[in-house]
């Protein structure tokens, strides 16, 4: 385990939602970090470099060790900086905690990304999908009864899930789509607003018109790909 006085820096990309659940647990911790901007679609020849075989962000530098992959990096975050815990202590809860935000990271995550990037029948079928991962989602919520999926404070789970909080609003605008019910979400609309009330939440968020021209241009881009290559 790497010494807690080593330097630490953070490789990331302003508008990804992977590197804000970083930034969020460093910042829970009261960690001292550098963040360091990368151009995604122009990557640095130090992104490159530090690991051999992943070179995509977040990348997390910890003095001499470098940790990639956003879920392995807050697992290494919570290990080495004990305070405010992420993980539950309880074995069979971090597994759970664990089995949700993969979850949630394949079913929910990329087939949101998927409706936003498509149209027609394939639209219509991912975003079916999503809105039933969702409702897993919600069921594990109302289950818990508690303010957020960690407890009483925010935790892993939550860190997870963040992205929904305030980046899915953003893709359904972009997509003309419409997820995230009330109605039929209530736990998760009440967790959402505790989330984004959080401060250092609340605080880190990127620009809302930021969010929603990057994102314009990125799904019709992703979107001319995906047709393109059904074509060929």
């Amino acid at each position: 385990m790497g010494r807690q006085d080593e330097e630490v820096k953070l490789l990331g990309f302003w508008v990804s939602p992977v590197v804000k659940r970083v930034e969020w647990a460093l910042k829970l911790k009261s960690v001292e970090y550098e963040y360091v901007e990368e151009d995604i679609f122009n990557k640095s020849p130090k992104l490159l470099e530090l690991h051999q075989v992943h070179k995509k962000v977040p990348m997390l530098v910890h003095g001499d060790k470098v940790i990639v992959e956003s879920l392995l990096i807050l697992e290494y975050v919570d290990e080495t900086w004990k305070q405010c815990p992420l993980l539950p202590l309880h074995p069979y809860h971090t597994a759970m905690a664990r089995f949700w935000a993969s979850f949630a990271e394949d079913k929910l995550l990329r087939g949101v990304w998927m409706a936003l990037c498509t149209q027609g029948e394939e639209k219509e079928r991912t975003l079916k999908s999503a809105i039933e991962a969702l409702e897993k989602i919600e069921g594990e919520l109302k289950r818990s009864e508690n303010k957020y999926f960690g407890g009483e404070c925010i935790g892993y789970l939550d860190l997870a899930l963040g992205w929904i909080s305030y980046l899915l609003p953003i893709w359904e605008e972009v997509g003309s789509m419409k997820i995230v019910d009330p109605t039929r979400f209530p736990a998760i609309t009440a967790w959402m607003n505790n989330f984004l009330e959080h401060p250092v939440i609340k605080h880190t968020l990127p620009p809302r018109d930021a969010m929603l021209a990057y994102f314009q241009w990125r799904s019709k881009e992703i979107g001319s790909l995906l047709a393109s290559g059904r074509k060929g």
